[in-house]
């Protein structure tokens, strides 16, 4: 591989990685370290197996690849024992760089590919599934070339999936995606940021139905989601505690009531640019809260329950009562200098609106005595 380069380029590189493990090791004070003897280890080559592992985590995916390369030994324990793996450094060839190592690294956990230019191709994804069974992490965003067939094959290969990044991938169609949704039921994360075709009514309403464990979705830029999807994933996933909603412009007061009522856990909300939302949307969210937070109180929960992030930028049909409420019922909600949690940038009729410490802050400026004569 070009990328693997010269032999003393090798030797250097893992030289290098064998002074850092033994700069490591060689503290005193160092808990993590490995405490080496003097004369017991002297080069790369004498290192054991038990050692590998901790050299590779001192360097880079690149230096991982290289030493996978040296000797048979040592690519058979780098292959068993390497659970994460990053790509997203490598600029060009990245489609045949997956495919020549997905057949060794079986053992995968962690994938992440991300890219600046698109490269993947779905024969990349497609090793990936027949490979790497005990993925949990895969991040593909801003894969352009991807079509459905790698939905298709990570659905039937990779079904432990609990985060999922497939933002800008907008050649996805929400067959397909509905299909991943039936078989990867063990999702938690899922960003769908910019996923047009995707993410449509029948797609969520997928989610809601299989992916029962869902907590964290961005629909930013999804603009064919409407009230049916959002209110099935509220339904169908009740542990939901951060969704995106940015620009989803087709949603009105009934999704954000559905959240309400039916995500007790629910933590950050963005509703950046949904000018359908109203006062009725707010109190909806602030009651909600209050309930929760009284039953909450009784089963031992605390203050920071209730949301802690909420985007309402550009919804210019808010009135300032409405949001004030939602800021009194989640104590988390700030507006204050250095800790902005409630967004309403492009809302100008609610500049009066804030958190209790940004009051108070304000009242102890307004207390100060004039010693000006």
């Amino acid at each position: 591989m070009e990328m693997v380069g010269k032999e003393g380029l090798r030797t250097g590189v893992l030289n290098l990685s064998f002074g850092k493990l033994m700069m490591v090791g060689g503290g005193e004070n160092s808990g993590k370290g490995v405490n080496l003897k003097a004369g017991v280890i002297t080069d790369w080559k004498d290192i054991p197996v038990e050692l590998l592992m901790q050299i590779l985590s001192l360097v880079d995916d690149q230096t991982v690849i290289i030493a996978s390369e040296v000797c048979r030994g040592w690519r058979e324990a780098i292959c068993f024992g390497l659970t994460r793996l990053s790509l997203s450094w490598c600029s060009k060839n990245m489609n045949n760089l997956v495919l020549s190592l997905t057949p060794k690294f079986t053992k995968l956990q962690t994938l992440i590919l991300r890219q600046d230019k698109p490269q993947l191709e779905d024969n990349a994804v497609a090793s990936i599934a027949n490979f790497c069974h005990d993925l949990q992490i895969l991040d593909l965003s801003k894969s352009f070339k991807l079509t459905d067939r790698s939905l298709y094959a990570i659905a039937l290969g990779c079904w432990h999936l609990t985060k999922l990044n497939i933002s800008g991938c907008s050649a996805f169609s929400d067959s397909a995606l509905a299909y991943l949704a039936s078989l990867c039921r063990e999702l938690k994360v899922l960003n769908l940021c910019g996923c047009v075709k995707a993410a449509s009514d029948t797609a969520l309403q997928a989610i809601g139905r299989y992916c029962n464990q869902l907590q964290s979705l961005n629909l930013g830029w999804c603009e064919n989601v409407s009230d049916v999807g959002v209110t099935s994933l509220a339904y169908g996933c009740p542990d939901l505690r951060t969704l995106d909603l940015c620009g989803c412009v087709l949603i009105t007061d009934d999704s954000v009531i559905a959240l309400a009522n039916r995500c007790p856990h629910l933590r950050s909300l963005g509703l950046y640019y949904c000018q359908n939302i109203t006062d009725r949307a707010m109190y909806s969210l602030a009651q909600s809260k209050v309930k929760n937070r009284m039953w909450g109180s009784v089963k031992g929960g605390n203050d920071e329950d209730g949301l802690r992030t909420l985007n309402i930028s550009q919804c210019t049909a808010l009135t300032p009562s409405a949001v004030q409420a939602v800021c009194d019922s989640s104590p988390a909600l700030h507006t204050c200098s250095g800790r902005h949690s409630l967004i309403m940038s492009g809302c100008l009729s609610l500049t009066s609106v804030h958190c209790p410490c940004a009051v108070q802050a304000h009242r102890g400026i307004s207390t100060i005595p004039n010693t000006a004569h």
